[in-house]
């Protein structure tokens, strides 16, 4: 009889542990971190979003296990990650950084082999700094390749190119304003190139559904490519610089923009989103600090 009732005690308790070891496993997967709620929360406070620094643009990897962010040291961006290895976070560490150049907006490829990001580094890594140009690094067998290569004249202009992000297939999405003038530089439009047989395609630009003829940039595309959620600086907006969002409809046309709302816009300036691959939390970045939040945000808005 105690073998009956130490097993059916067992058949209770076991669900709730299973759940505690599902969600302990969860938070170790984001740095330890207290999982969020709805509302926007500093990501690992001291750890990542420091006093000292000015943190943005972040981005994990498929299976959680990697984070990329960017901070500026010395008045010069540079870009960290730390990696979950033997059930432990490292301490974060530089991928690469610069006395003369910026580095900054890193992203992974839709394999993870290539770490993109955008430096306004001379084309030969020497010269005087130019205007900032897509690049990338490779992945090797310990670590990313030294020397930053350029994602090519199908994506970078004269002018400047920012934060960029995949769909499952390859495609990027990316802003620019180049082909503007002096009197429209500020006039940034979100493009996209295709990736085919190890090339970028020539870029091509979002409809006006997306863009405007105000900034429009560091646009997060979902892998599926069924959303897209931008930067932009559009009149009657919430603050100065506020996070919109486009469907794709039935059609396979993208849905006129949408303000994402107060719950994550205000009076300041929310840039560089990014969804984790899970599809769980929505980072972003706000006065020199990162900030995530559930995604259910997302979908409340289709």
């Amino acid at each position: 009889m105690s073998h009956l009732r130490s097993l059916f005690i067992a058949l209770l308790i076991l669900p709730n542990l299973l759940l505690a070891q599902k969600t302990a496993l969860q938070s170790s997967m984001y740095l330890n971190q207290k999982l969020p709620g709805i509302t926007p929360a500093v990501f690992a406070p001291n750890l990542i979003s420091s006093k000292d620094h000015y943190e943005y643009g972040s981005v994990f990897s498929k299976d959680g296990k990697e984070f990329y962010y960017a901070v500026i040291i010395n008045d010069k961006p540079q870009i960290r990650y730390s990696r979950f290895v033997d059930n432990t976070w490292t301490t974060p560490e530089t991928v690469i950084s610069s006395d003369k150049y910026e580095y900054n907006d890193p992203f992974l490829s839709s394999d993870e082999k290539r770490l993109f990001f955008i430096s306004d580094q001379a084309k030969d890594g020497k010269g005087e700094k130019k205007d900032f140009d897509i690049w990338y690094l490779e992945r090797e067998k310990d670590g990313w390749s030294q020397i930053p290569v350029n994602a090519g004249p199908y994506i970078n202009t004269v002018k400047n190119e920012y934060y960029m992000s995949f769909t499952q297939t390859g495609t990027m999405y990316f802003s620019s304003n180049g082909g503007t003038d002096q009197t429209t530089d500020k006039n940034y439009d979100i493009r996209s190139s295709r990736f085919s047989k190890g090339v970028f395609s020539p870029s091509v630009k979002v409809t006006d559904a997306v863009n405007s003829e105000h900034y429009e940039a560091d646009v997060f595309v979902s892998p599926d490519e069924q959303y897209m959620i931008f930067c932009s600086e559009r009149p009657g907006g919430i603050g100065k610089g506020d996070l919109y969002i486009s469907f794709k409809g039935k059609s396979g046309n993208w849905e006129k923009a949408r303000n994402m709302g107060k719950t994550i816009n205000t009076e300041g300036y929310e840039f560089c989103p990014f969804v984790t691959g899970d599809g769980k939390y929505l980072f972003f970045s706000r006065d020199g600090d990162i900030f995530w939040m559930s995604a259910e945000l997302i979908d409340s808005l289709r």
